[in-house]
């Protein structure tokens, strides 16, 4: 685990370069290349979902074995720590607590200064809903559902990855993850064609889950919250979410920090209901936005020092 050690301080440092040529951007654009390529809106619900099964099959062999032929050439650099180092750098890409409390806080700062167009505009770019009528409140549900929910997506999941496969396997991941970010919607262009990436997405985010919601009750015991509540959420409420995967996020820390997330949301120009999780012992505000980040790196610290015990003891 000294690799993801190395690879999360990397990220703490760095943060995620914005640049064209960052892996997840270049995984984006082959995964926009091969939709151009593969979709056809005359197309059979079939034959969609075959063409978007393929793009899968497609992605995740590309992103792999790139990664896989990356960490093999840094065995040739003459020094002894090149491939933990070149390693830690491609895990580094794949996970984002550095990206996701940089937007965590800057739509705290609109709020607290009372730019709530500010704070709507900020929240519009790491949610898909739409976001120009929501009032502070939401703004807050929407951040802090965003920030339990990455904790497992992109942190979490592809650290996890990466203790059981390596490099590879993170990338692995993170190309699934993406590929469900772009296309795994449950529109009228993407049922079908994306249901493949989506279901994948499901599949491989199973188990850090429900890590995930483990780590945000320890979290809440260590930083003061209601971790008594977080589990009693977590056991009452998680299954409520529309994903096998999304409640185990949200519903600990709804309890933990005794707020109610859910509600409605409006996806291109429909609005859905989401079940409510947690209760709204405090009216949402600003403030618990950072508390989220606290249990965000809480917990991805928590996994780090877990996963090193485990590999001591296992002799890795």
């Amino acid at each position: 685990m000294n690799t993801a050690i190395l690879a999360f301080l990397f990220d703490c440092i760095i943060g995620d370069p914005n640049t064209k040529f960052h892996p997840v951007a270049l995984i984006g654009r082959l995964i926009s290349a091969l939709e151009h390529f593969l979709y056809r809106p005359q197309d059979s619900d079939a034959r969609k979902f075959a063409s978007g099964a393929i793009l899968v099959l497609l992605v995740l062999l590309i992103s792999y074995e790139a990664a896989a032929a990356i960490v093999m050439a840094s065995y040739h650099i003459p020094f002894p720590w090149a491939t933990e180092v070149v390693s830690a750098l491609l895990v580094s890409f794949t996970i984002s607590p550095k990206s996701l409390a940089k937007a965590g806080k800057a739509i705290y700062a609109r709020l607290v200064m009372d730019d709530l167009a500010g704070a709507r505009q900020r929240v519009g770019w790491i949610v898909g809903r739409e976001t120009q009528n929501l009032d502070a409140g939401e703004v807050t549900r929407a951040t802090i559902e965003t920030i339990a929910e990455n904790t497992n997506d992109g942190i979490i999941a592809p650290l996890f990855f990466f203790a059981i496969g390596g490099a590879p396997l993170a990338v692995f991941y993170r190309a699934a993850n993406t590929m469900d970010s772009m296309i795994g919607y449950k529109n009228d262009k993407y049922l079908y064609f994306g249901r493949a990436a989506a279901r994948l997405d499901d599949v491989l985010g199973y188990i850090p889950a429900r890590i995930t919601g483990l780590l945000f009750l320890v979290s809440a015991g260590f930083l003061g919250f209601d971790a008594r509540n977080a589990l009693r959420m977590l056991r009452r409420d998680a299954k409520k979410h529309p994903s096998p995967n999304g409640g185990c996020c949200e519903a600990p820390m709804a309890g933990a920090l005794h707020i109610r997330l859910g509600g409605y949301n409006t996806y291109f120009g429909k609005q859905y209901f989401r079940a409510y999780m947690g209760e709204p012992l405090r009216p949402l505000a600003a403030p618990q936005i950072m508390e989220s980040i606290r249990m965000m790196y809480t917990a991805t610290i928590l996994f780090l020092i877990c996963g090193t015990i485990v590999f001591q003891i296992m002799g890795r």
